[in-house]
């Protein structure tokens, strides 16, 4: 018996009109300066005009496109002369010059995830309010993150918020925050611990600001008497750890489906890839949104940990240890025996689960399922966070088989040993339809991460990594077309 797969309205498709205005500034100062000189000499009438026809042209884009000129115009201003006088205009138009817009989906909206919202007030009996979180990928295949509402009720209809015409970055937080202890431990993964790094902290308390850490650096650089290739080294080490964990913050007035988050770091320069949701539960009740993505700099891959508890304001964190390798790690709902417990693949081929004490490390992996199927004979993955039901955990899965084919298939993790599969599924959940197929990368479906709703699993998925859609799955077939494992 085949498991009844409903695929459902609505469906959701790329937005080329979706815009953010984003920094423009030439790598070298002397361009800057060459376009600054330019705006100086017009005249204040000239000024005007050739503003007003700018707001004319882009005011109706953008939320506050006096907020983005004002903030562009900050990122350069220190290149102005002192003592020289602007008006508000001229201010204004700087900006404007420094300013150009992105269309975060011109190539792509897809590889949905979805978690229950933190408001569940309001609702009929049997609805639930969720969040959705996108990877919005735009020129030279960038990617950001972006965020849908709404509410699914108990005959598994879905109502989308509506979305705002608008779509804004956040404010990158120039001075955050770091945990000592949990920092020089990072170090330390890094095979960066010497002499001066006890320098730079011996200055620093056991929570210290950006601002904090460069004086102390800024401190020890004064007194060495000559600078040595290995501090020079150490310092570059340490400033890279503290520009990948970095804090943006949204402000209330900006809608859910209005907030981007996009690339800040130089890990994260050529997208944040595949975020992978899910709402923690710790054992004192407290809830946090985690989710696990890829930074990508056009070279090589990191896993990060993005976290938040209101998707106003985010931290974006490095993980650590030699069990932190490739793409697609997927973290559990909660801690499972005391620890941690992440779905990850290691060698890119086939799947493993980690344990570990700290969430910013990991060094604990152990095969958990090799490809077995002929629908996942090149390899397997996760597609999202494992799911808890009284029977064992449900993980949801991908596999590429031929031609490079991907489907979704499940597996069941057993509750109280997750590193055990207890059950499999010979054939895949969802395999592209006609429909489906066709795209930026043909012949794929793939999720970041479902959710439990009314004895059924609501899937996001997406479709050749170009639109996406909705799929729901009963839990009852599921679980009746398990192979069992002894």
């Amino acid at each position: 018996m085949a498991v009844n797969v409903n695929r459902m309205q609505p469906k959701f498709f790329l937005d080329k009109s979706r815009v953010i205005a984003k920094l423009y500034r030439p790598r070298e100062d002397e361009r800057v300066k060459n376009v600054l000189n330019r705006i100086m000499s017009f005249s204040e009438s000239e000024v005007q005009s050739i503003l007003d026809k700018v707001i004319e042209n882009f005011s109706h884009r953008h939320k506050n496109i006096w907020r983005i000129f004002d903030r562009n115009f900050n990122a350069i201003k220190h290149l102005i002369p002192e003592g020289v006088h602007l008006s508000d205009s001229r201010r204004a138009l700087i900006g404007a010059s420094f300013t150009n817009e992105y269309s975060i989906q011109a190539a792509a909206f897809f590889n949905p995830s979805i978690v229950p919202h933190f408001n569940q007030h309001g609702l009929p009996d049997g609805s639930l309010r969720f969040i959705l979180s996108f990877r919005s990928t735009g020129e030279n295949h960038i990617s950001s993150i972006e965020f849908r509402s709404g509410v699914i009720d108990e005959n598994l209809s879905i109502k989308l918020d509506e979305v705002s015409r608008f779509a804004e970055t956040p404010k990158v937080l120039k001075n955050p925050t770091y945990d000592k202890h949990t920092f020089l431990m990072k170090l330390k993964e890094m095979n960066c611990m010497d002499y001066h790094v006890n320098e730079v902290f011996s200055y620093l308390g056991d929570s210290f600001t950006l601002s904090e850490l460069l004086a102390s650096i800024n401190l020890i650089q004064k007194r060495e008497v000559s600078l040595t290739s290995a501090f020079e080294k150490t310092i570059s080490d340490i400033k890279w750890l503290a520009e990948s964990n970095y804090e943006i913050q949204f402000s209330f007035d900006q809608k859910l489906s209005e907030r981007v988050v996009v690339p800040v770091s130089s890990n994260e320069s050529n997208g944040i890839e595949d975020a992978r949701f899910v709402k923690f539960v710790d054992d004192n009740g407290s809830v946090t949104y985690y989710a696990t993505y890829t930074a990508y700099n056009g070279k090589s891959i990191l896993p990060q940990l993005l976290e938040t508890k209101d998707f106003l304001s985010f931290k974006m964190i490095t993980l650590n240890g030699k069990s932190v390798k490739d793409k697609g790690m997927a973290l559990f709902p909660r801690k499972v025996n005391g620890k941690y417990m992440m779905i990850s693949r290691i060698d890119g081929e086939q799947l493993f689960i980690m344990e570990s004490d700290n969430i910013h490390f990991w060094n604990e992996h152990k095969l958990l399922k090799k490809p077995e199927f002929p629908w996942e004979i090149m390899q397997i993955g996760n597609c999202g966070s494992p799911i808890e039901t009284d029977e064992g955990w449900i993980l949801l899965t991908h596999g590429v088989g031929p031609m490079r084919q991907y489907c979704i298939g499940a597996i069941l993790l057993d509750l109280e040993d997750p590193s055990k599969v207890i059950g499999v599924l010979e054939e895949p959940l969802l395999t592209p339809t006609e429909e489906e197929r066709e795209g930026y990368v043909p012949n794929v479906v793939y999720s970041c991460g479902a959710l439990l709703h009314n004895d059924h699993l609501i899937i996001p998925y997406a479709m050749s990594d170009t639109n996406s859609g909705f799929a729901s799955v009963p839990v009852k077939e599921l679980f009746d077309n398990f192979k069992m494992l002894k």
